[in-house]
């Protein structure tokens, strides 16, 4: 999935954006070398089978999507026991990749010894990761997401040296603590710091808006692996564009809205449409806040499908935004 010999480019797991239908997509639209799914929460019991196929149903065609994208399933969780036995759970369902979240900054998962949380104790990040790395097997990659700190920047150093001892195959780093959430400033050089002093690839994750941007980062970085998740939902052109600056073979998307949004509409078929209709407004939201996306506040109201698309062809015929939005 990810090789260090071999650039790569991965779409972020966005809780309640990234679902099975949106993977699927972003397979069909091409740029990305794999997805990580939305985090599965172990909390109180190892999870089961049901839970991984009702979550991560590519898992039942070689953890892939249908459009051919592979799929890492991502564990949240403080116990080791519980982290290795649900990793083991969801290998044995179908999962060809594990990545553990030591990342989100969510109040209610930090509360609950999950996410960031672990970064304050970074024995424990190891034991995590040194549990599920021994309960599968040698040829599953177990990979962790980090950010920087809780508040601290520097305890990456320890944190991402705690996830190599562990075993982890590969760390992605998001260039934040905890206590920023999603403000800005980002700071990429603990990122290439951390590269440099690791024998695993390391991803960089975080602010990487433009191509600009992307060229600023690896620049200060030095990596060769990316990770991208709003900004490829806010300017859909994005995965295409660093792909081809990472010499992969990534075409560019043009910025037709209709088309884009009901393509996630059509690898949505089978599920409620009012959830349908939740994620696009949800990727919308996006594309308004952190994009060029014109159109939000005339669909955001919108009671169903029909009506969400009625509304954007009308404000936005097909073709009209292929020049821009």
């Amino acid at each position: 999935m990810l090789r260090a010999d071999r650039p790569a480019l991965a779409l972020a797991p966005m809780d309640g954006v990234t679902d099975a239908s949106m993977r699927a997509l972003q397979g069909e639209l091409g740029g990305f070398s794999y997805c990580v799914t939305e985090f599965l929460r172990v909390s109180q019991d190892v999870l089961q089978a049901k839970a991984f196929l009702r979550e991560v149903p590519e898992l039942q065609h070689g953890s892939r999507t249908l459009t051919g994208l592979p799929v890492q399933v991502q564990l949240l969780g403080g116990d080791p026991e519980k982290m290795a036995l649900s990793a083991l759970v969801a290998v044995n369902t179908g999962a060809t990749a594990v990545d553990i979240n030591f990342g989100c900054p969510a109040p209610t998962v930090n509360r609950h010894d999950g996410g960031a949380s672990l970064l304050k104790s970074p024995c424990r990040i190891r034991g995590v990761v040194q549990a599920v790395r021994q309960a599968v097997p040698s040829h599953i990659p177990v990979s962790a997401k980090l950010r920087l700190g809780w508040e601290n920047i520097e305890d990456i150093h320890e944190n991402a040296a705690m996830a190599a001892e562990g075993g982890a195959d590969w760390i992605t780093i998001h260039a934040r603590t905890r206590a920023q959430g999603y403000a800005p400033p980002v700071y990429w050089e603990p990122i290439g710091q951390v590269r440099k002093a690791l024998d695993i690839p390391v991803v960089a994750n975080g602010d990487i808006w433009t191509l600009e941007d992307f060229r600023r980062c690896r620049e200060v970085t030095g990596c060769s692996h990316f990770m991208l998740g709003r900004s490829a939902l806010a300017d859909p052109r994005m995965p295409g564009l660093v792909g081809r600056e990472l010499g992969l073979q990534a075409p560019v998307q043009e910025l037709d809205w209709p088309r884009l949004l009901q393509g996630l509409v059509r690898h949505s078929l089978g599920l409620p449409a009012f959830g349908t209709l939740t994620r696009l407004k949800q990727w919308i939201r996006i594309a308004s806040r952190y994009g060029q996306f014109p159109h939000f506040d005339a669909l955001k109201r919108s009671q169903s499908l029909e009506q969400f698309f009625e509304i954007l062809n009308r404000a936005s015929p097909v073709g009209a935004c292929a020049s821009g939005v």
